[in-house]
């Protein structure tokens, strides 16, 4: 597939790093994975180095210990980095980080007014070594494409099996997936929302809590939380549960099973109940390169991760410009944006949209 097309000078949006080490945190080996080293620099700096190179992003705001992250992000980079304190939750760092960055807002931020409320930023977090400036690029592009309010990051299994133990006993990291009609999906790191486009806002971090597809008791706390409010309701409970069991299948080693149960669980379903839930529109985003969905969760996937660092690192950034080309570093800053080679979406992303209409 074509990469974006360098002729065409995309929207550039702010950045947010979500780096703190609050309550829905894991630490790993006793530390906040962000601080976690691979090749002599801690994850975090992996992340806003990667932001560096992406030509739609304008500025890097990273929200943490801003005490241990200014001396490792305070170094002169072409860029703007700005380090904000951590507060108490993944939501409230999120929300308050984007009232900092507003126009013209001041250190303690600002809400958004009218005109503010269509400014998108990209969310992702701080523990993605993997990450290329070329997913990233191609993730903003399609995401602003679509005009949804949110748009959650998409990749397919097939796209993380270089990440898999390999057969002469190396260490892999093995992912958890959304088993949908459409395919097997990990849910990846990025995150293009509108903010100020989000009423109910309180999900984000209820999500994000629940986030761990392979823990039932983070299953059945969010399905109760959805079936309490009325805007999720039994049928959003009912595809939640769904995936999940075909998930169950799939580890088991149920496949057919699994398939059978996927393809009652269509992902416009999905995204019209995340959408209901969030009281804004909603779509997911594929992109073909699997770095922005391998994060560090635990022991094993940092032991595997600094095993095989250097290999997998060298297949990311083989894949990315093998589909995208290199990386484009034209200056950003132009408005309106199309997606990537004038809007052109993947074969899968093409594979999920069909089914609008269908599901």
């Amino acid at each position: 597939m074509p990469g974006p097309d360098p002729q065409v000078a995309p929207r550039a949006v702010p950045a947010i790093v979500l780096a703190g080490d609050g309550r829905a945190s894991k630490a790993v080996y006793g530390e906040s994975k962000v601080y976690l080293e691979l090749a002599g620099r801690p994850l975090v700096a992996h992340v806003v180095s990667v932001l560096q190179d992406v030509p739609e992003i304008s500025e890097i705001w990273v929200a943490g210990d801003s005490e241990r992250l200014t001396p490792l992000l305070g170094e002169s980079q072409p860029k703007p980095v700005h380090v904000v304190p951590q507060l108490r939750s993944i939501y409230e760092n999120g929300w308050q980080t984007y009232r900092r960055l507003l126009p013209g807002a001041g250190p303690e931020g600002r809400d958004p007014e009218p005109e503010d409320l269509d400014l998108p930023v990209l969310y992702l977090s701080g523990d993605l070594p993997f990450a290329t400036p070329q997913e990233v690029s191609v993730f903003v592009r399609r995401a602003l494409a679509t005009g949804a309010s949110y748009v959650a990051g998409l990749v397919e299994r097939e796209s993380l099996e270089p990440f898999r133990p390999g057969q002469d006993g190396a260490p892999g990291i093995v992912p958890a997936y959304f088993n949908l009609r459409e395919g097997r999906f990990r849910l990846s790191n990025l995150h293009l929302i509108r903010p100020g486009r989000i009423v109910k806002r309180f999900y984000l971090q209820e999500m994000y809590e629940h986030r761990y597809q392979k823990e039932w008791g983070n299953a059945l706390g969010l399905a109760w939380r959805l079936l309490r409010d009325e805007a999720g309701g039994l049928a959003v409970v009912a595809y939640y549960g769904l995936g999940h069991l075909a998930g169950a299948a799939n580890r088991k080693g149920w496949p057919r099973l699994a398939d059978w149960i996927r393809s009652w669980v269509p992902i416009a379903r999905i995204e019209r109940g995340c959408g209901g839930l969030l009281g804004a529109s909603f779509c997911f985003g594929v992109t073909e390169v699997g770095g922005c969905a391998i994060d560090i969760d635990n022991e094993d996937e940092y032991d595997a991760a600094r095993e095989r660092y250097s290999q997998w690192q060298k297949t990311q950034h083989q894949r990315a410009r093998d589909l995208y080309g290199p990386p484009a570093l034209e200056a950003a800053g132009a408005p309106g944006s199309e997606g990537p080679a004038g809007g052109e979406v993947s074969e899968a992303e093409a594979k999920l949209r069909d089914t609008e209409s269908r599901g």
